[in-house]
């Protein structure tokens, strides 16, 4: 069994074609998105078009709770680009695709050769919160048998990272289709291929065209800062990020 994983689109529609692209060239069964659907990117209701039209298996971003709920799930405003981005957003989105962000699950999971597969944005109770994937391998364990999982993947940091689990199983973020952060751009995906004996993990990243979604980022009036970060592979040091920006 094959599972592509991706995550953190953020309306980058280009990014998100390239990613699908190659999934599908190497053969993914089944391909999931683990949230962030929206933000910060141009191009909201492409993506979410293309994401259901190629029926990714999708759960609720931080993002995108925000955005289908009108902030009123949110504890605190936030003090950097992402609320003005998603102001922009809410005034061009169709109403069908807010609607389908509104019917996304927060988690999900399916049955693999190796067992369940949980997997979310931030936590399995909050799309908002972050769980941190790069513990030690005993807490890591644990959490895997108090999720009663084999496989556990998680979005939100935009950074790729993996660690297998000795009798345990497998922990996963495949960082961000369209804005990655480990410092290299690019749109970054994962593609686990499962068997009863094992699970093989390989995490890639895939070149698009940089410049056209800065240039659409400019050209629609939203902060140069994302366009910048988009072609750096990392948040320039001039943008102030508040409180849960990635």
């Amino acid at each position: 069994m094959r599972i592509g994983l991706i995550s953190d689109v953020h309306a980058n529609v280009i990014a998100l074609e390239a990613a699908l692209e190659q999934l599908n060239l190497r053969g993914a069964d089944t391909i999931i998105c683990l949230g962030d659907l929206v933000g910060y990117g141009p191009s909201p209701n492409e993506a979410i078009d293309l994401l259901r039209r190629e029926g990714v298996v999708c759960t609720l971003g931080a993002a995108d709770e925000r955005l289908a709920y009108g902030f009123a799930r949110r504890k605190a405003p936030r003090q950097g680009v992402a609320d003005t981005i998603l102001e922009w957003t809410r005034d061009v989105l169709e109403p069908r695709h807010l609607q389908f962000l509104q019917s996304l699950p927060v988690q999900q999971r399916i049955q693999t050769p190796a067992g369940w597969m949980r997997f979310f944005h931030g936590s399995l109770d909050d799309a908002s919160e972050r769980i941190n994937i790069s513990q030690d391998p005993i807490t890591l364990g644990r959490m895997l048998q108090r999720h009663k999982c084999t496989i556990l993947a998680a979005g939100s940091t935009h950074v790729p990272f993996y660690r297998h689990l000795p009798k345990s199983g497998l922990v996963v973020n495949p960082g961000s289709v369209g804005l990655s952060l480990n410092g290299e751009p690019g749109a970054d995906y994962a593609l686990l291929e499962i068997s009863e004996e094992e699970i093989k993990v390989k995490m890639d990243k895939v070149e698009y065209d940089f410049a056209a979604v800065a240039f659409d980022i400019v050209a629609w009036g939203l902060p140069s800062t994302v366009a910048d970060a988009i072609q750096m592979g990392r948040m320039p040091e001039k943008l102030e990020r508040g409180t849960g920006d990635p």
